[in-house]
């Protein structure tokens, strides 16, 4: 990877960062005004206009935004409106291991079961297991997170008592969770591993490898495989930010403390600075990943170094 690919990724980072940041603070200050959450009932007028004061809302829509990009410069992202005046970003950072262990095991799911299911699917592609492989990839991407969560938990937890129902402990808290969470982006990833590897084995390379005498498992895993992963890479790239964002959905249904759960609350109670955090922090993350893929691209494919 050159220096000029380098610069070139970290201005799209920027201006993506630039163009979240503004999207964020304008629908969040579209989806109401969050005084009248933290006034009594019995608040007056002048009650309302002083704490307007205090948060600043009483200027204008672009001033408050010029002040807030001024703060972020800082390093300052404001104080939660709910969490007793904390700083927005501690508040964030201290539910985001708990997103970031969610999302690992999520994506183990993908990596460990997922691509081994498509690679055995399209070495033995007119058996049961092929079969069985396409058509739960196809339930996994067709099933919406939350039905799957409350599904599970009415059966493995309700019903069995195998599984807690929620809320974050030992490694048993971790599984449902992290099925939910990981079954799109591991059924995806397997249909596109099965269709890629069905078209590279076709391939005149693959014939002259198995001509000269390679053992099977060579052929497959060193020469087919490598050239059937870009793609799949791409994939895991942008799987990784879909994981970020369906956790809002998992964390939920499971009572997971995690960021996803927090931007929920925070919507719901108008805590601007906690969501904006959020929303940029979970951006920043989904580019830096974006970013380690365009790195890999150039260590399994070495001509794209030069392209």
């Amino acid at each position: 990877m050159t220096i000029k690919m380098v610069l070139s990724r970290s201005a799209q980072a920027f201006v993506m960062a630039f163009l979240v940041l503004t999207a964020v603070f304008i629908i969040m200050r579209l989806s109401g005004d969050p005084v009248w959450l933290f006034l009594p009932v019995e608040a007056t007028d002048e009650d309302v206009i002083r704490y307007r004061h205090l948060l600043g809302l009483d200027k204008p829509l672009y001033i408050q935004y010029l002040i807030y990009l001024g703060r972020i410069v800082r390093g300052d992202f404001g104080n939660s409106l709910i969490y007793r005046g904390s700083p927005a970003l501690e508040v964030v950072l201290e539910r985001m291991p708990a997103t970031i262990e969610l999302t690992v095991f999520a994506m183990l799911i993908t990596i460990f079961i997922a691509i081994p299911a498509g690679l055995i699917a399209a070495v033995k592609p007119n058996t049961v297991f092929s079969y069985a492989v396409t058509v739960v990839a196809l339930l996994g991407q067709a099933a919406p997170p939350f039905w799957l969560g409350l599904m599970m938990i009415l059966l493995f937890s309700v019903k069995w008592g195998l599984l807690p129902t929620g809320g974050r402990g030992g490694i048993l808290n971790l599984v449902m969770p992290s099925i939910v969470l990981g079954s799109w982006g591991a059924a995806r990833t397997a249909r596109l591993v099965r269709a890629g590897m069905i078209e590279v084995l076709q391939e005149d390379y693959i014939r002259t490898a198995r001509s000269k005498g390679l053992p099977e498992r060579v052929t497959v895993v060193r020469h087919a495989l490598k050239n059937a992963l870009l793609p799949v890479l791409s994939i895991l790239g942008l799987t990784i930010g879909a994981m970020l964002g369906g956790a809002v959905i998992t964390e939920t249904v499971f009572a997971w403390p995690g960021v996803g759960r927090l931007i929920v609350q925070s919507i719901l109670k108008r805590d601007f600075p906690v969501v904006q955090v959020a929303v940029v922090l979970i951006s920043f993350i989904f580019v830096v990943s974006n970013f380690v893929v365009d790195v890999l691209y150039t260590i399994v494919d070495p001509r794209i170094r030069y392209n």
